[in-house]
């Protein structure tokens, strides 16, 4: 499984034992993320979006090869009203403009996340500025529909395995909202810690994983303060009731591990095609950490290189990820990494972890897998392109320009036909 990275592909039948004493989450066949086609569906085509955040739009590239630019989409088509509403509502106002001086630094954040529809006729993006998910046809270029979060900020989202469901976190209303990615209707929620942030779907899509970071936004940054950033925590939740099964607070495992030093607030992970164990970035830290899901311990740490013209300084980190973004390769024998404060990206071998060449890039902010399964795909929000990493060499294969801020970037689909700019 890759962790809110790429759509799942089919794998034979496996088993992920649970880290809560009295549940086991059993995986069962499942089809794929994003369907390609049906016997009465128009043909589609695998693309990935990418997100350009302080832009407001997405472009729309090849999922492999040379990956060149295929389109671009309007995000904020109602800009014009949202804004209106927004400057009409004093808490609004202030919500707004508290994301452009922090979590925007200066700008006002309009795409977080995007995937499309099963069918592939709709775009659907979290907006956090703007607080909400919509959905936006990628024929007319107009909102189909629209979902205010809880506490006004959209972040990060993940799709269920069989492409229906889209999981949001309202990350200043500590919850995760589930919704029918067709319709928007909100079909369960549940409580999570300060921030939530990642969220993961089981390969069965029985459960959802998600990531609470904290209070990120402040300059509290410094070991001594850790207690200011709230509580932060795994929670897992049955998504046939949307109860919270487990929660899991990586502190004491940390500890255990002779880890005191590190930050508990999980940023990007990813499971290993088993989904028995689970890699993760967490806050400040040049690295990563390795979690067997059955024993529930952490089993290694990774630290990886420091750029030595970056600061140590904690609060020149951006919203205090040192390192944001991790993927891995379809077969399980590769991470890739986004050193994002220390401008490169590094492919590290799993069985070992030791790392390859560092590609430079700058402010990488995320890693996805190519549609071929070949290459891992970064955003480079410092240099607004995109950078394909060979998984098997660890060089870069080519950077192709898109939108200001790129952030994250999901493999989707678009009709087989659909080759222009929507909005």
């Amino acid at each position: 499984m890759h962790a809110a990275t790429t759509p799942a592909r089919p794998r034979p039948h496996r088993r992920l034992r649970s880290i809560a004493a009295a549940a086991v989450l059993t995986a069962g066949a499942i089809a794929p993320a994003v369907t390609a086609t049906t016997a009465h569906a128009a043909p589609l085509r695998e693309v990935m979006f990418v997100g350009n955040n302080w832009e407001g739009t997405a472009d729309v590239i090849k999922s492999s090869g040379d990956f060149a630019k295929i389109g671009r989409i309007n995000v904020v088509p109602d800009r014009s009203q949202r804004l209106t509403a927004i400057y009409l509502n004093p808490i609004n106002l202030a919500v707004f403009l508290g994301i452009r001086a922090t979590a925007g630094e200066g700008h006002d954040q309009l795409v977080d996340d995007l995937y499309s529809t099963p069918d592939g006729s709709a775009l659907v993006a979290s907006r956090p500025s703007f607080g909400d998910v919509v959905s936006i046809d990628l024929t007319t270029g107009k909102v189909r529909w629209r979902f205010a979060v809880s506490g006004y900020r959209a972040d990060h989202m993940s799709v269920s395995p069989d492409g229906t469901k889209v999981a949001v976190s309202a990350s200043l209303g500590k919850v995760v909202h589930v919704l029918d990615i067709n319709t928007g209707r909100q079909l369960g929620s549940f409580a999570t810690g300060d921030k939530p942030h990642e969220n993961i779907f089981t390969r069965d899509g029985r459960y959802i994983l998600n990531m609470s970071i904290g209070n990120v936004e402040t300059d509290f940054d410094d070991p001594s303060q850790d207690w200011t950033k709230g509580d932060r925590h795994l929670t897992i939740a049955d998504t046939s009731t949307y109860k919270v099964v487990k929660t899991i607070d990586m502190r004491s495992r940390l500890d255990a591990f002779g880890r005191k030093d590190l930050s508990n607030a999980i940023r990007p992970a990813v499971f290993s095609p088993d989904e028995s164990k689970l890699y993760f970035q967490v806050s400040f830290f040049n690295g990563l950490v390795e979690y067997d899901m059955a024993t529930d311990k952490i089993t290694r740490v990774k630290t990886l290189p420091k750029n030595p013209a970056t600061s140590d300084d904690r609060t020149t980190f951006v919203n205090d990820s040192r390192h944001h973004g991790l993927s891995m390769s379809p077969d399980g024998s590769r991470l890739c990494v986004a050193g994002t404060m220390d401008d490169y990206a590094t492919i590290v071998n799993r069985s070992s972890l030791q790392e390859g060449p560092l590609v430079t890039a700058s402010k990488p902010y995320w890693a996805t897998v190519s549609g071929d399964g070949r290459a891992c795909v970064i955003s480079e929000s410092g240099a607004d392109q995109v950078t394909a990493i060979d998984f098997g060499t660890g060089q870069k294969i080519t950077s192709v320009p898109v939108g200001d801020h790129p952030q994250r970037v999901r493999l989707a689909h678009v009709p087989a036909t659909w080759t222009g700019t929507t909005g």
